[in-house]
């Protein structure tokens, strides 16, 4: 019997229900396919911080490490704002497990659902057909350099080196020759020496995928682009910090952040996977956090980590009858609490 394994952390704010969402529907998968459902839940960022811990545990650390496969809520929130640098939630737990397990490429999708099309900004005819991933480098970068104040003010380093962007560019094109065999990189190769640097690297990799095309776009144009012309993209590549913000952005031709998963992997089958939203601190314990990211998030841990595409696959379409059949959360127009959801989920799967 193949048992899925892996490490627990709910975090923060709404993490611990859309958690509690996703376990359910991970019951539901191990009872249906035949495997074993084997995790650890630890403390990480907020959290640990009340506990009297570090943000991130030695004992958080070392489970991750061991499991290789992380399944996360959501970490921060304004009650540890008045922290500084590494003692907050988020600088003190999740920039140092990316950076000590190696978690360089951060993969999210934007493929809206027929059901939430009407829930976006956008007129129809600017989602319908939109189906692009965006591949983020997650490791380095200006969230990683050196930081500080001086008598001159304060500064952050970006810096790159050359490993850096192949590695991740090398992610890209890989799932492009899977998809529909085109890569837009996104940088500021017209101000910044790590663009340039980006954008040569870029280059050079794209020579050993010729059936891959491949587009230079500036971050600004890409902000412009993303919102009019989204069904031309299909592989973006970027780089840290322009990523977060883009992934943002291409959260709204989704209709909603509460449906958006996230994949931050690294070699082999080690991985993390979280929903992109936050920790929505104003409504956690109240049962109206939508699951559905985390969800997905965990269907994507199963994909990713432990091969288990069918299994994936089932989560994937549970997800889309809830779409349809309209059992959601508030947010989405539904009337179910973040449980409902997720019970509504898991018994989809199991029938």
């Amino acid at each position: 019997m193949t048992t899925i394994t892996f490490t627990y952390l709910p975090g923060d704010g709404i993490g611990p229900e859309v958690g509690q969402a996703a376990i359910a529907v991970l019951n539901a998968v191990a009872n249906k396919f035949g495997h074993g459902l084997d995790f650890e839940e630890h403390l990480i960022g907020g959290a640990a911080i009340d506990a009297g811990l570090k943000p991130l545990p030695d004992a958080t650390y070392a489970h991750c490490k061991a499991t290789g496969a992380i399944l996360l809520g959501a970490v921060g929130g304004p009650k540890w704002d008045h922290l500084k640098g590494a003692d907050r939630p988020e600088l003190g737990s999740l920039l140092p497990l990316r950076k000590n397990l190696n978690l360089y490429a951060n993969i999210r999708p934007c493929k809206p659902y027929a059901a939430l099309i009407d829930h976006a900004p956008l007129k129809r005819e600017r989602l319908e057909g939109v189906d692009f991933v965006v591949m983020r480098e997650l490791t380095g970068g200006i969230y990683f350099g050196d930081k500080g104040r001086d008598n001159l003010g304060a500064y952050d380093e970006c810096r790159y080196s050359e490993a850096e962007v192949e590695r991740i560019a090398i992610k890209a094109f890989d799932l492009a020759m899977t998809r529909r065999k085109k890569v837009t990189s996104v940088d500021k190769s017209n101000v910044l020496e790590t663009s340039r640097l980006w954008r040569e690297t870029v280059i050079k990799v794209a020579a050993r995928y010729p059936e891959v095309e491949l587009e230079h776009l500036l971050v600004d144009a890409m902000t412009m682009h993303m919102l009019t012309r989204a069904q031309d993209f299909d592989v973006i590549l970027t780089e840290n910090m322009f990523g977060d913000i883009l992934t943002d952005e291409a959260s709204v031709l989704c209709g909603s952040m509460g449906v958006i998963p996230s994949a931050s992997i690294s070699y082999g089958t080690l991985g993390m996977y979280e929903p992109i939203h936050g920790s929505a601190p104003d409504i956690a314990g109240q049962g109206k956090a939508n699951p559905l990211a985390m969800i997905l998030s965990a269907a994507w841990m199963l994909r990713l980590s432990m091969g288990m595409d069918t299994e994936a696959a089932a989560i994937e379409a549970a997800v889309e009858a809830a779409l349809d059949g309209g059992h959601t959360t508030g947010d989405l127009g539904g009337s179910l609490s973040t449980s409902e959801v997720g019970d509504w989920i898991a018994s989809h799967v199991a029938h």
